[in-house]
């Protein structure tokens, strides 16, 4: 078996639930509603988002990603939308949990993430949400992200990235990590036939770059990604990349 033949195998063994949209959201129906009764007339719309409209999506992390946007007239700060969420759940004995930008929820057999975000004025999918790793915000646009990943060529790679992180039990931010995968690849071949070749290479741009590598949003230049992780955050990610390059085998590296 070649290598681009494992990594495809180990990347369809962590394919994450193949539930439709659809089917999906007709499951956590009951939730939505609830999210829907607390934001009120503040309520812009929910959106699936994250990793499931990537296509990056693994077992292991979140099978569904949703983004609460309200309206930018939304009185209330990012952070009172953030808490007052979590207790609106909390208080009607959902199993939630604080996260960075996040709640997660288990619904149904279904791990959820619900980003609450406010989204700003005029015809823009910029949003602005609360970042607890921070005690601030951020501004960032989730539309931008997802044609990011859709558009780079880089699906498998950025999977094979996030199954290593997990394995390794490594704090790896999903969008960090997207964007190291995908600019430690620019000019590089993509497809099936480079999959291993260029797992390589972002593994040895981690351990060569990574420490000191500024990256910022996409969306936003004003919002730095990389702040997102301590110093010693950032070395234990490229402690486990210099241990990944030293061995023989995909199996001792991914599994």
């Amino acid at each position: 078996m070649t290598g681009n033949d494992y990594l495809l195998q180990v990347i369809n063994n962590k394919i994450a639930t193949k539930d439709t949209d659809e089917v999906i959201i007709n499951k956590i129906n009951t939730l939505i509603t609830t999210i829907q009764t607390w934001a009120n007339s503040c309520l812009a719309g929910i959106h699936l988002s994250g990793s499931r409209a990537k296509g990056t999506a693994i077992k292991g992390s979140s099978d569904v990603d949703l983004l609460i946007s309200l309206k930018s007239s939304t009185n209330n700060t990012l952070l009172e939308i953030y808490e007052s969420l979590y207790n609106y759940l909390h208080e009607r004995n959902y199993t939630i949990r604080k996260q960075n930008v996040s709640l997660g929820v288990n619904y149904n057999g279904y791990n959820i993430d619900l980003v609450p975000a406010k989204k700003q004025e005029g015809n823009t999918n910029d949003h602005s949400l609360y970042s607890r790793k921070r005690g601030s915000w951020l501004q960032t646009n989730i539309k931008k992200h997802i044609d990011f990943v859709i558009n780079s060529g880089r699906v498998n790679e950025i999977k094979i990235i996030k199954i290593w992180a997990q394995v390794h039990n490594l704090d790896f931010p999903s969008i960090y990590l997207e964007h190291t995968v995908i600019n430690s690849l620019k000019c590089k071949y993509s497809g099936y036939n480079y999959l291993a070749q260029n797992v390589w290479t972002v593994l040895q741009y981690i351990n060569e770059n990574f420490l000191n590598s500024r990256v910022v949003d996409i969306s936003n230049t004003n919002n730095v990604i990389s702040n997102d992780l301590t110093y010693n955050e950032k070395l234990l990610i490229v402690s486990q990349a210099q241990d990944s390059l030293r061995q023989q085998n995909w199996e001792d590296i991914v599994w």
